[in-house]
């Protein structure tokens, strides 16, 4: 079920979208050639304790973590490990979700490790610009295929770069998986029609190769995770945020507050 949230709920997410954008600027310091990504795990669990929040992942379907960490070619739910060191060179994609007073946020962000080649740059570049061109199909009166055309459009199309197609958006609050399913891709026109109130998250995940993804087993886990890679071993990129469909257009509630975000970001002095 899809529930339209009011002020109070918004502004209860954006509190909480404010903890977890809190946790990836503090990565930004921290992310260097030889960390490992259990390093990552503890920042992120120690900051959103410590702001009087919770990691929403922590049990979610079994999982043990704060955070999903993938490096290179992981695509998707990779767990943090300690055996996992950072390189020179490596792209590292950090997803949580925090819960802050009952109120769910999600976001993801992908970080050059040390000096990136300049076609990893390219592929940061190009799935960040492809997020933003999806935020801003998020208006009311658009549909669900107009965020995934726009981004398929522009990653596929314009770059050809592969469009991860088997892990989508979603939408969010009261948990942090909820209905309306938000593809990265798609046909616009079609699909959902946006309304005030609606929360989602639109989360591109875009390959330097294939849009085909494979799984994978964790070396040495007790729990055999599976995680997702690019089929063809190429490097892959993910940006996410959790946003609130308006009549004043998008706004995001997991801003860092990065200049770009400007537009996006509520007043609740209104």
């Amino acid at each position: 079920m899809i529930t339209l949230k009011s002020p109070r709920e918004i502004e209860g997410m954006a509190k909480s979208g404010a903890v977890l954008a809190g946790v990836h600027k503090g990565l930004r310091t921290i992310i260097k050639p030889g960390i490992s990504t259990w390093e990552i795990e503890e920042f992120a669990r120690h900051y959103i304790e410590s702001h009087g929040a919770t990691a929403s992942e922590i049990g979610f379907d079994g999982y043990k973590y704060a955070t999903c960490v993938a490096v290179n070619d992981e695509v998707a739910h990779a767990i943090p490990r300690k055996d996992l060191i950072l390189n020179n060179g490596d792209i590292v994609k950090v997803d949580m979700c925090v819960n802050k007073d009952g109120y769910e946020s999600d976001s993801c962000w992908s970080y050059a490790v040390g000096e990136a080649a300049p076609e990893v740059v390219d592929l940061m570049n190009v799935c960040h610009d492809a997020l933003y061109l999806g935020i801003d199909q998020a208006t009311v009166g658009n549909r669900i295929g107009d965020i995934g055309a726009a981004i398929q459009d522009y990653v596929e199309v314009q770059h050809h770069m592969g469009d991860v197609r088997e892990l989508i958006g979603h939408g969010i609050q009261p948990s942090i998986h909820e209905d309306p399913a938000v593809p990265a891709y798609g046909e616009a026109g079609h699909g959902l029609r946006l309304k005030e109130g609606m929360t989602i998250t639109i989360e591109p995940m875009v390959n330097l190769g294939t849009w085909k993804i494979a799984t994978k087993i964790v070396p040495n886990d007790p729990d055999n995770w599976e995680y997702y890679v690019s089929a063809d071993g190429t490097m892959s990129a993910q940006y996410e945020h959790t946003l609130v469909v308006t009549n004043d257009g998008p706004k995001i509630l997991t801003s860092q507050g990065d200049p770009i975000d400007e537009k996006y970001l509520l007043d609740f002095d209104d």
